[in-house]
């Protein structure tokens, strides 16, 4: 199989081309930062620097590949997206010229990284929250920016299949954590944000830990070895419908705290910042669909994934202070 993916160079990316390589994959990997920036380079991979939001280079890129993983995306974590929508929603570049570029090159399937961050604002008030069915996208209310680009983009696919006929998948993923990826720089997301954290407080002794909001705010956090799993799935699979991708075990963040307290061995003073950016108050995946689907759901618990990637990120500022 001659796959592509695009944002090859960034933290899912990197590891959905492993994990294809390791199957025996002709991968092209894309990315528009420079290759000494990519989070993982693989060198069995003909790995490009490129700007898919370019509609030739989308199409250079594109030709003579059977599958097409799109994960290029502006994006990062609460902080990045409330403070940049506008950049979140030129994306819609990338995403659209991805689209006429597979459909022009005669690519078999195309599969679209979605989010958790199309789902109406009203589902999600409460931090004891109701788990998002894949129906709750509609009436559309998404997240501002970001999640708007995402909605637009699911119906993008919808209708490639359905007036040009190429395989369109599509996974709304709920927030995505592990090693090799974002944790620090403003666009990394609460599991990378705490870890950092706790590795600081850890090695310096300074105990002053800030958290955003109230910490009462509930999320459900998927480890990228599930992630992975579930796009290779998705993308083989014969459902065309937009799903869920993501762990049903909610947590709030204050919880999470907690277990990085007991994984890095470090009592913490928390300090509450209620003026930061939080996002909605509540949310978790309903894995019905996707179970019913597929036969399977993500399992690795947060505490066995926070284990590894608070090891990785810790090393990561250990060589940082060096």
């Amino acid at each position: 199989m001659k796959s592509l993916v695009t944002g090859a160079g960034g933290f899912i990316g990197g590891h959905l081309v492993a994990r294809l390589i390791s199957e025996g994959h002709e991968v092209r990997a894309v990315d528009c930062k420079p290759l000494d920036e990519w989070y993982q380079i693989h060198d069995s991979a003909e790995n490009i620097q490129g700007d898919c939001s370019l509609l030739e280079t989308a199409h250079e890129v594109s030709r003579g590949m059977q599958h097409v993983y799109n994960l290029a995306a502006d994006m990062g974590g609460m902080g990045f997206i409330e403070n940049n929508k506008a950049l979140c929603m030129l994306t819609v570049l990338t995403s659209t010229h991805m689209l006429v570029a597979a459909r022009d090159a005669g690519v078999e399937r195309f599969f679209y990284s979605s989010s958790a961050c199309v789902y109406a604002a009203d589902h999600q008030t409460s931090a004891d929250v109701v788990a998002l069915k894949e129906e709750h996208a509609y009436p559309a209310q998404p997240e501002d920016g970001y999640g708007w680009e995402k909605l637009f983009t699911e119906r993008m696919c919808r209708h490639f299949q359905e007036d040009y006929g190429m395989q369109t998948r599509v996974a709304r993923f709920h927030n995505v954590y592990g090693p090799e990826g974002t944790w620090e720089g403003g666009r990394e997301k609460a599991p990378a944000a705490l870890c950092r954290k706790f590795a600081y407080a850890s090695l310096t002794g300074e105990l002053d830990l800030e958290i955003w909001g109230d910490g009462e705010q509930t999320r459900s956090f998927m480890y990228i070895d599930d992630c992975v799993r579930g796009i290779l799935e998705i993308m083989n699979g014969d459902s065309a419908e937009p799903v869920n991708l993501g762990s049903a075990e909610l947590v709030s963040i204050n919880q999470m705290a907690d277990k990085l307290e007991q994984i890095s061995g470090t009592i913490v003073n928390r300090r509450y910042k209620l003026d930061a950016p939080q996002g909605v108050r509540g949310r978790n995946s309903d894995n019905t669909l996707f179970k019913a689907t597929y036969g399977w759901e993500p399992s690795i618990s947060l505490q066995e994934g926070l284990e590894r990637t608070y090891e990785w990120i810790q090393d990561q500022v250990k060589a940082q202070r060096v």
